[in-house]
């Protein structure tokens, strides 16, 4: 079986939308954009890391590792593929495109996330 393309991607750069499921995974939504203006499927708030675990990281990325431990904790905590399966259910094949508003894509939540469904997909 194929495993589905999952990909983390800046909701500030023009993307291919129509050939993929677009999850907006911030839990804030991002500065200088207007809701119509980004094209997405879904905005997974309940993906993003809690607001004390976001706070606390601060996008330091000395912290990432300790970050990366503990928000896989609660992703582990939460019903992820129950939420994949009705927002882009398994016949649905098309690559998933994990969007976010942070600069550093290496240290962010959103790669974090992209592994994390990569063992679940």
């Amino acid at each position: 079986m194929k495993r589905r393309k999952i990909v983390v991607e800046r909701v500030y750069e023009k993307s291919d939308a129509e050939k993929s499921v677009r999850l907006l995974v911030d839990r804030l939504w991002p500065r200088g954009i207007r809701r119509d203006e980004l094209p997405f499927d879904d905005w997974a708030k309940e993906l993003a890391p809690s607001t004390e675990l976001r706070k606390w990281y601060g996008h330091d990325a000395t912290r990432f590792d300790t970050f990366s431990a503990k928000y896989l904790a609660e992703l582990d905590a939460r019903p992820v593929r129950e939420y994949l399966e009705r927002v882009t259910p398994t016949a649905d094949t098309r690559p998933i495109v994990l969007l976010t508003a942070s600069k550093d894509l290496a240290h962010s939540h959103a790669s974090v996330l992209a592994d994390y469904l990569r063992t679940i997909v």
